[in-house]
């Protein structure tokens, strides 16, 4: 994924007419940040390739769709859901397409040990998802709670939280986010 990341950031930074510099000021990272993206020399944590695309802007399902024309598909076969996860972390995106859309669900999948990364997730809107199996740790400002089959959670995004996977199997999970936030 690491030189598809690098090629597509490239590709899609020079097709909205901006350098390296114009982006990472407009994202607010460092300009070394998009140098060594492009390059394949840093493959970036979701947290950061979201806070890069931000500064173009673009979310990480258009991001990785093969095609960036908006889709008014209505059904999905399960080979069909877009992959935009990395690092132990499956993201299973309903529809490759979201813009115009107004929300986003996701069939998540996390191994054991994986999480969201070291910095915390925050974004606007509103989030929630229910366990299907396995464990998983959520935290959300000072709340933590650690989650089974059938428990759920709901809180607004602009809390910083992130999500890992403390047991010895891999965590699954249905989520929806509104607006949509990849």
């Amino acid at each position: 994924m690491r030189n598809e990341t690098a090629q597509r950031l490239r590709e899609i930074r020079e097709k909205n007419r901006l350098s390296q510099r114009q982006l990472a000021k407009a994202a607010g990272v460092a300009n070394a940040t998009i140098s060594q993206i492009e390059s394949g020399l840093l493959n970036p944590t979701v947290g950061t390739l979201k806070k890069v695309l931000a500064g173009i802007p673009i979310t990480l399902g258009e991001f990785f769709a093969d095609d960036f024309a908006f889709s008014e598909k209505v059904f999905f076969n399960a080979n069909e859901l877009l992959e935009i996860g990395d690092k132990g972390v499956s993201y299973r995106q309903v529809g490759g397409h979201l813009r115009n859309r107004s929300i986003q669900m996701v069939k998540e999948c996390y191994q054991p040990g994986a999480n969201t990364g070291k910095h915390d997730l925050v974004h606007d809107g509103e989030e929630c998802g229910i366990i299907l199996s396995g464990t998983l740790e959520v935290r959300v400002g000072n709340q933590v709670r650690v989650l089974k089959a059938g428990d759920a959670y709901y809180f607004k995004s602009t809390v910083p939280h992130q999500f890992r996977n403390i047991g010895r199997k891999p965590c699954q999970l249905i989520s929806a986010c509104t607006p949509p936030s990849f």
